[in-house]
């Protein structure tokens, strides 16, 4: 059995509780929590709460800590995970700047204790499509592609946490860090790369990035935005391949051949789990703690490399910049 104490309760910490009740061998015994809210909504799911760490694991059988906290406190309570002996997960981005992020896997390595990044597009069914089109080759070479992530800005954080560059990132680090993650474990790291923002001059943020990324006989376009108006949340993305296209769009997943009707893939093979925050049911973070709590069993953690969660922070402090 393979008990796990969460680290903050909000939306994510919720959507991670509910994922981990449908998952063999696993146990979430308690939450640190920092609010009377989170505390009693923690309690009503039946889990015993904590001011700190050092109370939850001196008083509950804890492997492995699961941190979802806001993204200005990720290095500090896991830092204070591993320094307590736990295997970790923490939610995206791992923190907002290179340094910091090699200063968490070292310190993990060094302590031979697991540190996983909660990058959870890669595991959506549509990532393991195009995954396995990219890697198998079976549309022959990537010609093109354009993602796109966008949202109304998250006005509702608590102290607007979110609205603070130094607390959050913005849009690099909430929103297009999951395009970038997905586009470096396809393709790489980018060649260079090319950013242009706009947004209404008073406002605290810029509303909408666009990144043009250049490969080896192809680019990537990315538009991410907080758009300052009441505007839903989507997730699309279009590759163009020599013998095809393949596009994610309004939630379906199509093929596009030369000389066939369109394949329409549908997701029946995996649990579609509410989310109860702004995305749709999905079965991605099942399959993402799944994983992890494989590795930490088996040994194997190779799908999320290190490398590539440090290209891609490196590249997301850039355009930050922008």
């Amino acid at each position: 059995m393979i008990n796990i104490g969460l680290v903050g309760f909000g939306g994510i910490g919720k959507v991670h509780l509910d994922n981990y009740l449908l998952l063999e061998n696993v146990k979430v015994n308690a939450a640190v929590v920092n609010s009377e809210s989170s505390k009693l909504k923690a309690q009503a799911m039946g889990l015993r709460t904590y001011k700190t760490m050092e109370e939850m694991v001196a008083n509950e059988d804890i492997d492995v800590i699961d941190v979802s906290t806001p993204t200005y406190l990720h290095k500090e309570h896991v830092l204070k995970a591993l320094s307590l002996n736990k295997n970790v997960i923490v939610e995206k981005p791992i923190t907002l700047n290179k340094s910091d992020a090699i200063e968490m896997f070292d310190f993990a390595k060094n302590r031979n204790l697991k540190l996983f990044v909660a990058q959870v597009v890669r595991f959506s069914y549509e990532s393991e499509i195009l995954r396995d089109i990219c890697v198998n080759n079976k549309l022959g070479k990537v010609l093109d592609a354009y993602f796109e992530r966008l949202s109304s800005a998250p006005k509702w954080s608590s102290n607007n946490w979110f609205l603070e560059k130094e607390k959050s990132g913005h849009i690099p680090f909430d929103l297009h860090i999951h395009d970038l993650d997905l586009i470096i474990s396809l393709f790489g790291k980018p060649l260079s790369f090319d950013v242009r923002t706009c947004g209404k001059n008073d406002l605290s943020f810029k509303e909408q990035y666009r990144i043009n990324y250049h490969f080896d006989g192809f680019d990537v376009l990315a538009t991410a935005s907080w758009y300052n108006s009441n505007y839903p949340f989507k997730a699309n993305w279009r590759v163009v391949f020599e013998e095809g296209i393949l596009e994610y769009n309004n939630q379906k997943l199509i093929l596009f051949e030369s000389n066939k009707e369109p394949i329409v893939y549908e997701d029946n093979t995996h649990r579609m789990i509410d989310t109860d925050i702004n995305l749709p049911s999905s079965s991605m973070f099942y399959k993402e703690l799944k994983y992890f709590i494989s590795c930490i069993e088996n040994g194997d953690d190779t799908f999320i490399k290190p490398t590539e969660i440090l290209n891609t922070i490196e590249i997301l402090e850039n355009i930050l910049n922008y």
